[in-house]
């Protein structure tokens, strides 16, 4: 007779399933929404021009006007970030060990992913970098465009889209690329902010089934705006002058064109991977390594909103 009592060489108590458990990521934000600079290959800065206002004066008959040239300068941007990564697989692993192929592809996979969102939190942290510490309203044309929340539990507020659009009308920004960068934390107050009556709407009908967001991008605009999430924004202290908190940078910004948008990104090195043999160690080495930056070329098109990073109430 076979028991499980006198077989016990045969019964294996540790069991590997053949399916691996991956990472849940969240979407990403297109590239589209910084300028792409093309003409900065070689060198350490990259001067870039500026051109002014024309001021226009009183004029009268037979008293001639002064010569004034028109407002210039120039704003400057450099690469600054130098990332990468290094692994490498062991000839005794490959024999000895099971999926390892699938360990291997879910290596390169999850390197992209991290360079991706490293890439978009500079992105994010350069935005907010123009009012990171600048306790002051950060104004143009007489209308705000930092504004740090001072409602209850320094929540979002639906009148913050709107006086930002104010801030953005007033500094003759377009109204067509106007997007919202926000926190999770903002959609659901966003959510909770929507009053569901007997009469329901197929707007409102939506948000009951699956809630504003969709793929980290919110359903429909609201006052202008484009509403899109990200895990990825700034965090730190706020003070616009009035209010005084920690929370959430949540970045407004007008992405029309080139010459709208706020900030410019460069790649002086894209992400490449290399590998060789280590046939001393006996293994196969990968390295991968990145430049690239991140600069600000214009604060008009840009406005920030702090709130709360947990508060949605």
């Amino acid at each position: 007779m076979q028991l499980t009592t006198n077989t016990q060489a045969f019964i294996e108590a540790e069991q590997y399933s053949d399916f691996v458990l991956l990472n849940m990521h969240d979407g990403l934000l297109p590239t589209t929404f910084w300028r792409d600079i093309k003409d900065f290959m070689h060198g350490s800065t990259l001067n870039i021009k500026t051109v002014g206002s024309v001021t226009l004066q009183e004029a009268s008959e037979d008293t001639p006007l002064v010569y004034n040239p028109i407002e210039s300068g120039e704003i400057t941007f450099t690469i600054t970030e130098y990332v990468g990564n290094a692994w490498y697989i062991t000839d005794d692993l490959r024999e000895d060990g099971n999926q390892i192929d699938i360990l291997q592809a879910q290596h390169a996979q999850e390197q992209t992913r991290a360079l991706q969102e490293r890439y978009e939190t500079d992105f994010l942290s350069t935005a907010a970098s123009v009012y990171f510490g600048t306790s002051a309203p950060a104004t143009i044309n007489g209308f705000p465009h930092f504004v740090v929340s001072a409602e209850t539990n320094n929540i979002f507020d639906l009148t913050h889209l709107i006086d930002m659009r104010l801030a953005f009308d007033k500094a003759n920004v377009p109204a067509e690329g106007r997007v919202f960068i926000c926190d999770g934390v903002v959609e659901a107050t966003l959510n909770k902010s929507v009053s569901i009556t007997n009469d329901v709407t197929q707007f409102a009908s939506a948000i009951l089934e699956k809630g504003l967001a969709r793929g980290m991008n919110f359903f429909g605009s609201w006052f202008g705006w484009t509403l899109i999430t990200s895990n990825r924004l700034f965090q730190g202290a706020a003070n616009d002058g009035t209010t005084s908190i920690t929370g959430v940078y949540n970045m407004a910004m007008c992405i029309a064109d080139d010459q709208c948008k706020p900030l410019m990104g460069a790649w002086r090195r894209l992400p490449k991977t290399e590998g060789e043999r280590n046939k001393d160690l006996a293994r196969d080495e990968f390295v991968v390594r990145s430049r690239y930056g991140f600069g600000v070329q214009r604060v008009d098109s840009l406005g920030c909103i702090v709130t709360s990073p947990t508060a949605t109430v």
